[in-house]
């Protein structure tokens, strides 16, 4: 297979997958998003829909959250840890989004990691599933996958993220990152992990990959 059908099938295949694509963490606009795929970091989409709602009954926009309290915020948040930090980001950011933004969340990479506790993940997030914009948000499934099936060198997420820029065609990159995710997720996870169901990876994965799994294998 070249590189180029094997883009191909990668595409063809999550296509056929899915089809529709959720979008793993619940919100209704931009600023809840925002603060859901915070509230993500080292901590899973599950734990995460779980508690956004009992913060956005009490603030679902940056007006209400500065009237809570940096604490107040560190409570309800605290099942998805590193509450600390999580919560002066929380508040932090939605003061500066009243001071320099109207309130509103910025639609550009510059104004987002500007704000506090937002790196450029979460922006990527926010960019391309809030507003629709082209972006390729690499996490660690992913990150994974793309060395797994031999499309990137995987020595860090940078990398990964020009790779996937490069190879894949712009307008897919808001799609396919889900579909990516979703694949990891359900059929080529980092632990128990069944090369039988991982359809991607044993027609297209990298040797070294294949050779590890099927020597751990016997």
């Amino acid at each position: 297979m070249t590189k180029q059908e094997k883009v191909d099938f990668v595409i063809e295949t999550l296509n056929k997958l899915y089809p529709t694509i959720p979008i793993p963490l619940d919100h209704k606009d931009p600023y809840t998003l925002l603060i859901a795929v915070l509230m993500s970091a080292q901590s899973t989409d599950v734990r995460v829909n779980k508690i956004t709602p009992l913060l956005f009954e009490r603030a679902d926009n940056p007006y209400d959250m500065i009237k809570l309290s940096i604490e107040e915020i560190r409570e309800i948040i605290k099942p998805v840890g590193l509450s600390p930090m999580k919560s002066k980001g929380i508040h932090g950011l939605s003061q500066i989004l009243i001071d320099k933004h109207n309130g509103e969340v910025p639609q550009t990479y510059e104004a987002l990691e500007e704000l506090p506790a937002v790196g450029h993940k979460t922006a990527a997030v926010v960019l391309s599933q809030a507003f629709g914009i082209p972006a390729f948000p690499v996490d660690t499934h992913i990150h994974r996958l793309m060395y797994r099936w031999n499309l990137t060198n995987g020595k860090n997420v940078v990398q990964t993220e020009k790779d996937a820029k490069r190879i894949f065609p712009e307008e897919l990159w808001n799609d396919l990152h889900l579909q990516i995710i979703w694949y990891g997720r359900e059929y080529s996870p980092a632990r128990g992990w069944d090369l039988d169901k991982d359809i991607i990876t044993k027609t297209i994965g990298r040797k070294t990959v294949l050779d590890d799994y099927y020597k751990k294998k016997k």
